[in-house]
């Protein structure tokens, strides 16, 4: 038993000569939406980690604002390393990245990156960090760029790539019809259900409502004018 407990203190701390204390990577696990797969992230880290904090955010930028890094920083000893598998995970483009960087940096707290050009143990903003930011914004755009190119592309040889969407034609009529008699959009929700696929049984979200009778309202205009 005792073997055990030291094979682990040493396995997820590194010992620090200078201040002769155990020195612990805590983890931090971001995707930026629910349907991203954050097991590659874990498999990088929850090996050498003590503890490993997820996020599933997007469009934030301080620290107080991200609840996972939140409380990964709370957790985090004097000395201790937040690690990450890619410096992007910090931040989805350059700026949320660097924000987050300079953060950090200003509480004393270093970072270690395991993959990547940054690779390594960063205790101050350098150009290697601004840098890899940097490419991992454009390969990002680079990838959303490919997959609208792709979406239109597929259009034009008539078939619709991309999500199946969640308001099909009837419940688009349904809601239509339901405005005609008065209903706001929160009023026509709880009366639509989704038929199929993931969420099926539930209701359509007020914007995908909104998005439809949008779009419904369009093609009538444009029907009537021709």
């Amino acid at each position: 038993m005792f073997i055990n407990l030291v094979v682990f203190k040493m396995f997820a701390d590194t010992f620090d000569e200078r201040k002769g204390m155990w020195m612990a990577l805590v983890g931090l696990v971001r995707v930026s939406t629910d349907k991203q797969n954050v097991q590659r992230q874990h498999d990088a880290l929850d090996p050498i980690c003590l503890k490993v904090f997820e996020e599933k955010i997007s469009g934030k930028l301080t620290a107080e604002e991200r609840p996972g890094l939140t409380a990964a920083i709370e957790y985090l000893r004097d000395g201790d390393m937040l690690c990450v598998q890619e410096v992007d995970r910090l931040g989805r483009n350059l700026l949320e990245g660097l924000i987050v960087l300079n953060d950090l940096f200003e509480r004393g707290i270093a970072v270690k990156v395991l993959e990547g050009i940054a690779a390594g143990e960063h205790k101050e903003r350098s150009l290697i960090l601004d840098l890899a930011l940097a490419l991992a914004e454009d390969r990002r755009r680079d990838i959303v760029k490919k997959t609208k190119d792709g979406l239109e592309a597929a259009r034009k040889r008539g078939r619709v790539g991309g999500r199946k969407p969640v308001m099909t034609e009837a419940l688009t009529v349904q809601a239509a019809a339901l405005r005609d008699r008065g209903f706001t959009i929160r009023q026509i929700q709880p009366h639509l259900r989704i038929a199929e696929g993931a969420n099926k049984g539930k209701h359509p979200s007020i914007g995908a409502i909104s998005q439809a009778l949008r779009a419904h309202d369009e093609a009538l205009a444009m029907k009537q004018a021709s």
